[in-house]
């Protein structure tokens, strides 16, 4: 759902309406025909209702942006409804609403996600990136089954068992043996018909197109592999993999294994762990993911192209109704092949309903990787793993924390966005945990809490209901060089606020802003990061404004000079300026 008030916002500042349509987004100007601009509305409804729904924004130019983009809107709302309702086929209901901005009339147009496909004037779009696109018969029909769930893995394939290719047997009996599951891995003993019926792969004697999928050779291609040295590199391997789809699977994970480097970092403990530069739980996900969830009605294999530090898996197929770019680290698990889902996770090779994509960035993000990035042209759906060595200050430090920190995606992607940036809101975070605002606070809030706190409010914030947050002094030391903006109170700030302070007996935001010629925001803030770490303390009556005065605080560093006497005498000396971390601007 769009943010109106934002997006308006954006335009009347000078962003071109045009910058910000997509998937779910269109602007619309009426011409001096009402009925040709009706006809476009009920075409652009109608492209939305066939993808993932939108909102169309009606009174405003394309180009460029600014104050004069916004151009009015004089349609009845109830008329358009009606309108668009006559044009398209099936009928289609959308909700229009007059809006004021900035004086001028607009009218919007909230177009929901529909089961069915409509047409205009006989012909059927839908919304790929920021344009309407013609669908073919056959893609109309394939989006129709999945919106009905329609299962075409669980239907008849006409295949016996016996057509089963025996390696792909006895893949499966070894994946059962190694299983945790006891139950599970006394099907690795059942006949064969027995087996198939355990794992949901056999409709009246035959196997289902799943298990055909699974199980037999039919001669075509699964996989599309391709290594190179680099990204633009020399092409190491270029192979088809054919076969069963469970040897294709297993000859596809080992592929990308044998190429994948390795680094060794010691843990607290003293144990070893061997880290990829594409971490083995998100390759194996991401690899099995494609497999479960493509369209196995199109006769092309995913594609897999590998670099040292890269992995890119296009699978054929859009998304599920349902799923999208935005959603897909939250919406409850869905695909179009359930029982091929099944089949798949009794045999342990997909996660629980909802946990695979949960692994893929827990996985990546655990050693300091970016999260995975998944994007769709409608026709396939692709996902990247950017690799490469691990940051081993934070694998080191995550590998520490307690099972449901170390795991949890939510608390690894605001660790990572706070090893970049020095602070955090909901609001920046909601589209990176692809959670609403509230959500996010509640999370930031979670680690926060005393006891076992990652990070904090800033002071600024310490009493808003929104806050602003920070990694603790605590979880900055135990990161280390981990954290890329970390600055010693050796740089020129914050030295040369101490000696101020030495110098003068005190110092007042002012001081600061003259100092370094910056906002009275940026000398706060930096004040602020002082007085949490005790360096610093008020000295004033007033809390708040400019003229508020600090001085020395209980660890206010001494001269090295002075510090180098304490512990020559073996007494405990107050912390000099390399021992003190600041996070201010």
């Amino acid at each position: 759902m769009i943010d109106l008030v934002d997006t308006l916002e954006q335009i009347r500042s000078g962003t071109a309406a045009s910058e910000l349509e997509g998937p779910e987004l269109d602007f619309k100007t009426v011409g001096r025909s009402t009925s040709d601009a009706l006809v476009d509305l009920a075409q652009a409804a109608a492209c939305f209702a066939n993808s993932a729904g939108g909102t169309i924004i009606v009174g405003v130019k394309d180009s460029p942006g600014g104050p004069d983009a916004f151009i009015g809107c004089e349609l009845d709302p109830v008329r358009t409804v009606a309108r668009i309702y006559e044009l398209t086929n099936p009928a289609l209901n959308v909700i229009a609403e007059a809006e004021q901005f900035d004086g001028t009339h607009l009218l919007v147009i909230h177009v929901p996600a529909s089961p069915e496909i409509h047409q205009v004037k006989g012909i059927a779009t839908e919304r790929i990136g920021s344009s309407c696109h013609p669908m073919t018969a056959s893609r109309i029909a394939t989006l129709l089954q999945d919106r009905r769930g329609d299962d075409w893995s669980a239907k008849d394939s006409g295949k016996s068992p016996d057509d089963a290719s025996p390696i792909a047997v006895e893949i499966a009996r070894d994946l059962l043996r190694a299983s945790t599951d006891g139950e599970r891995r006394s099907w690795a003993e059942a006949s064969w018909p027995d087996l198939c019926r355990r794992l949901g792969i056999l409709i009246d004697g035959r196997l289902t197109n799943g298990g055909r999928s699974l199980f037999v050779d039919d001669g075509a291609p699964h996989v599309q592999y391709t290594h190179r040295v680099s990204t633009a590199g020399l092409l190491g391997a270029n192979e088809q993999i054919s076969g069963s789809g469970l040897w294709a699977l297993q000859r596809t994970l080992e592929m990308i294994d044998a190429r994948i480097q390795r680094t060794a970092i010691v843990i607290p403990g003293g144990a070893q762990l061997l880290i990829g530069e594409l971490p083995d739980g998100a390759v194996r996900e991401a690899v099995v993911n494609a497999f479960m969830h493509r369209d196995y009605r199109q006769a092309l294999p995913v594609q897999v192209e590998q670099t040292e530090q890269q992995l890119r898996l296009t699978s054929p197929g859009g998304f599920v109704p349902g799923v999208t770019v935005d959603n897909i680290l939250t919406t409850p698990s869905r695909s179009r092949n359930p029982s091929l889902v099944q089949a798949l996770r009794s045999l342990s090779l997909g996660e629980a309903a909802g946990v695979g994509v949960d692994r893929m960035y827990s996985a990546m993000t655990s050693v300091g990787h970016a999260p995975p990035q998944f994007s769709t042209d409608g026709f396939t759906v692709t996902i990247n793993l950017f690799g490469g060595p691990p940051n081993e200050p934070f694998a080191r430090y995550v590998s520490g924390m307690p099972a449901n920190r170390r795991h949890d995606p939510d608390t690894l992607l605001v660790l990572r966005h706070l090893l970049e940036q020095r602070t955090t809101t909901a609001q920046k975070m909601a589209p990176i945990l692809q959670k609403s605002k509230d959500e996010a606070e509640a999370i930031l809030m979670g680690l926060s809490a005393p006891g076992s706190a990652l990070i904090e409010r800033t002071a600024d914030s310490a009493h808003s209901r929104s806050g602003e947050y920070r990694l603790t002094g605590d979880t900055i030391r135990e990161l280390g060089p981990a954290v890329r903006y970390r600055t010693r109170s050796g740089d020129d700030t914050a030295r040369k606020i101490t000696e101020m302070v030495r110098e003068a007996g005190v110092i007042t935001g002012r001081m600061v802003q003259t100092m370094f010629d910056i906002k009275p925001t940026s000398a706060s803030r930096i004040l602020s990061d002082l007085v949490d770490r005790r360096i610093l303390v008020k000295t004033s009556t007033a809390s708040r404004g400019p003229s508020v005065t600090y001085g020395p605080g209980d660890a206010f560093p001494t001269s090295n000079r002075r510090a180098s006497r304490g512990r020559d005498n073996g007494n405990p000396a107050q912390p000099t300026l390399d021992d003190v971390d600041v996070q201010g601007e």
